[in-house]
């Protein structure tokens, strides 16, 4: 999951998927947690999977990073689409835990993401302090995570997960602690960065308002055992306001669903 790879090449987004989920069915014993769970994520986009408490949606983010295996049906990531010279297939996970290691500096921390692979140090440091400029904290790469905000450490997590350069970044709830105006900053962070990395991102959300702000497709999950209650496009331009008539339409038509 941790593999480096060289920037991806893209074909047009309209043309393939970054990720297809096929009548995916998941147990925990005699437990059934998903059932027939089908949906995509066309390649550049942001999918928000979104459902009430119990529904699944971590297990389902799980199940596409390659933690956990689905017991029934198929999970592609980027397909066939990609010559095999160019190998895409580098997926990012964003806990909703920060998980810092508080003995690193924020720069170590980073760069621990590289350290599975045969990178040389000194490349290692050079990307880490390119996802530090990304996410403008150049400044503290000598500070421990004891020293930040909240917010400047979900930063330095969101910096450690686009360090490996993904094509896929998974989250799961990676902003519900932050205070809404931190949640809003993080959200612009993100979509910033998205464009500038040209890279898929799937998230997990119980908020349908962070859910419409940023997504351009929301599965809508239904508990007891998962499923899909429906999948809805937003077409929304961006950046968009939460309090906006059209945004605050979406999220109540979402909240209606859930």
């Amino acid at each position: 999951m941790n593999a480096i790879s060289q920037p991806p090449v893209f074909a047009p987004a309209a043309v393939r998927n970054a990720v297809e989920i096929e009548h995916v069915t998941k147990y925990f014993g005699k437990l059934k947690v998903l059932e027939n769970i089908s949906f995509n994520a066309p390649a550049g986009s942001v999918l928000a999977i979104a459902g009430a408490s119990g529904c699944g949606k971590s297990t389902l983010l799980n199940i596409i990073a390659g933690l956990v295996a689905a017991d029934q049906g198929t999970v592609r990531v980027d397909g066939a689409a990609c010559a095999p010279e160019h190998d895409t297939r580098v997926i990012s996970y964003m806990f909703q835990e920060d998980r810092l290691l508080p003995w690193r500096s924020i720069l170590a921390n980073i760069e621990f993401g590289l350290e599975a692979g045969t990178m040389s140090a000194a490349l290692r440091r050079e990307r880490a302090r390119e996802a530090l400029r990304m996410t403008g904290l150049e400044a503290f790469e000598n500070a421990y995570p004891h020293e930040l905000s909240g917010g400047m450490r979900s930063r330095v997590a969101l910096a450690r997960s686009l360090v490996v350069k993904p094509y896929i970044l998974l989250m799961d709830e990676p902003f519900s602690k932050l205070d809404p105006q931190m949640r809003s900053q993080m959200h612009r962070e993100l979509l910033r960065l998205r464009e500038q990395l040209r890279m898929t991102v799937v998230f997990v959300t119980h908020d349908v308002e962070e859910a419409i702000v940023l997504a351009d497709k929301v599965v809508v999950l239904e508990p007891r055992p998962g499923r899909v209650r429906d999948v809805l496009p937003i077409n929304l331009e961006r950046p968009r306001d939460p309090l906006a008539q059209n945004v605050a339409e979406t999220v109540r038509r979402v909240r209606a669903l859930i």
